[in-house]
């Protein structure tokens, strides 16, 4: 993840999207959206089931019109200049649109053209999206008989290997081993270096992995728009739930350093809230070696992202 967030406001911006607004009928599925991405930047984009991430993200992909409101891509607005628009973005949805059937070679040449890609310039866009995405080794293997990453790795080599200008993934790591979702994680890292990305996940560990801001959204409304630098730096206190099987007294507890306040949730269990910067699990830790307290159970609680999400998401108004 980026540490140098301020940089990017003197970048390009790639993905305007001005006071938007979806109707279906009298419902509003999104109210006057309004956020950018720059080049360079990774955008988590953050919502429970039914928020408005989906419309919001096909509105920006030219799938769906706005009822109101302007979406601009490279420079060119989506209602006036479609195509484009569409020529600078690629897409990944949920289930990747692969033709089992065929090879990876013989699947990106005909993603390639669908793209308008000129016939002098087919084989070295290939070469380049199977070489950023891994696929070196697999270009005459059937697409059926890959595993679901070198699947997803196809689904990602399609998106850009027109090399636009921006790529929308959605739910890219779903259904993939841990191993297969580090991997995947590790590529969109590398398309953020020259692309401007958006990522749709339920995920929030791969938000915070992966991104440099994150947006929620809830009942069509953006709720958050942040810096995920900044989100950290705003959540100082880390709630902590630690078990004892032999506890010294509360004030003990309290004073260790980094502790601010405890809560005795049962007879051996508490909960400590510490400040974030100070290393208070390995205080706790080591001092209940040397007291004897015999500390059997120590886990973080809630991470910032998460919290806030919840928070956001039930309509409470996070401090």
């Amino acid at each position: 993840m980026s540490s140098t967030i301020n940089s990017i406001i003197n970048r390009e911006i790639l993905i305007s999207v001005d006071h938007v607004s979806r109707y279906y009928g009298d419902d509003c599925a999104v109210n006057d959206v309004s956020f950018s991405v720059h080049r360079g930047e990774v955008l988590g984009f953050l919502g429970p089931n039914g928020a408005g991430k989906s419309t919001t993200m096909q509105m920006i992909c030219g799938v769906l019109s706005a009822s109101a409101g302007h979406i601009k891509v490279a420079g060119h607005d989506m209602l006036e200049s479609p195509r484009a628009a569409k020529q600078h973005i690629g897409f990944l949805p949920e289930q990747p649109p692969l033709y089992q059937d065929l090879n990876v070679n013989e699947y990106l040449y005909y993603a390639a053209r669908l793209r308008g890609i000129k016939k002098a310039e087919l084989k070295k866009a290939v070469a380049y999206s199977k070489q950023r995405c891994g696929l070196e080794e697999t270009g005459k293997r059937l697409i059926k008989n890959l595993s679901k990453g070198f699947q997803q790795r196809v689904g990602i080599a399609q998106a850009i290997i027109h090399s636009p200008a921006v790529v929308i993934m959605d739910e890219p790591t779903s259904g993939l081993d841990p191993n297969q979702i580090l991997e995947i994680r590790e590529l969109i890292r590398e398309l953020g270096n020259d692309h401007s990305v958006i990522l749709s996940t339920h995920i929030l560990p791969e938000v915070q992995s992966v991104c440099d801001r994150v947006l929620i959204i809830n009942e069509g409304n953006l709720v958050l728009d942040e810096s995920l630098d900044k989100l950290q730096r705003d959540h100082q206190i880390m709630p902590l739930k630690i078990a004892l099987r032999q506890p010294p007294p509360l004030k003990t507890l309290g004073e260790i350093e980094g502790v601010v306040n405890i809560e005795q949730t049962g007879n051996h269990h508490f909960k400590i809230y510490c400040e974030s910067g100070i290393d208070t699990i390995n205080r706790i830790t080591k001092l209940a070696v040397a007291s004897e307290w015999e500390l059997y159970e120590i886990i973080p609680e809630q991470d910032s992202l998460e919290e806030t999400f919840v928070q956001l998401t039930r309509g409470e108004n996070p401090e």
